[in-house]
């Protein structure tokens, strides 16, 4: 009994830190590999998109109908490591651009013609300073709205399936990436591989808890999703890059 008294506890305080900590450590692998080898072109960004717009609704959600801290501080962490994401994906690609532009402007000085800088869209811009005004702007627009219909019940439900309804969908770009390539080269099958297990954790850990149904839900929408990308490594196993 005294065993017992002392490993739930233990478990329970292992648990809500894996909840909030746990959500980042796919992207320690795939941090690593961009870092290393200065090229992003086998993540998808709008996988960071995805988790960052999914926690800022989620954390409006809770300041509507509160539910679990560690929920809440797990969406604080991911921000976090969602722009670091960005940060190095954004740095790695301006420059693979300082490397590509004095060849382009050689073969085209040798032509008469002139260099043009690259054009983005989108989620797809040269500087860090754009994505995180974008990310303001979402953040003023989508609180205000918040606060504004926080006494409807039917908005309230709605924000809290947008928010994991968004998170539950952002292996997608991943998975429409690597099959627009037909090759999963440059994505780290260890983030794949851990967002799973974190997936299958949390997915039970709100059904233990009693998190509001639009979480655990999405949960098992994300299970089956990064099961899909699994089959795209296996598919595509060895292709080239």
């Amino acid at each position: 009994m005294e065993i017992q008294s002392i490993l739930l506890p233990l478990v329970e305080y292992v648990s809500v830190v894996f909840i909030i900590f746990g959500g980042v450590l796919p992207y320690i692998p795939q941090y690593i590999q961009i870092k290393n080898t200065g090229n992003c072109d086998g993540f998808s960004l709008y996988v960071c998109l995805a988790l960052l717009l999914a926690n800022i609704l989620r954390i409006f959600f809770w300041f509507c109908k509160r539910f679990e801290l560690p929920l809440l501080a797990q969406s604080f962490v991911m921000l976090a490591a969602m722009l670091a994401m960005v940060h190095v994906s954004v740095a790695s690609k301006r420059q693979q651009r300082r490397v590509a532009l004095p060849m382009e402007g050689g073969s085209r000085k040798s032509t008469g013609g002139s260099v043009e800088s690259p054009q983005g869209g989108f989620w797809n811009w040269p500087d860090f300073s754009s994505y995180a005004a974008f990310l303001l702007l979402f953040s003023a627009v989508a609180g205000f709205v918040s606060f504004a219909l926080s006494g409807w019940p039917a908005y309230v439900e709605l924000l809290g399936l947008a928010a994991v309804l968004t998170e539950a969908m952002l292996a997608v770009p991943q998975f429409h990436r690597n099959r627009v390539n037909k090759s999963t080269a440059g994505m780290s099958v260890a983030m794949v591989a851990l967002w799973t297990s974190g997936d299958l954790f949390k997915t039970a850990y709100f059904v233990l808890r009693s998190a509001p149904a639009q979480f655990w839900l999405c949960g098992l929408l994300q299970i089956g999703i990064d099961l899909a990308i699994f089959g795209q490594v296996f598919a595509y196993q060895g292709r080239k890059e």
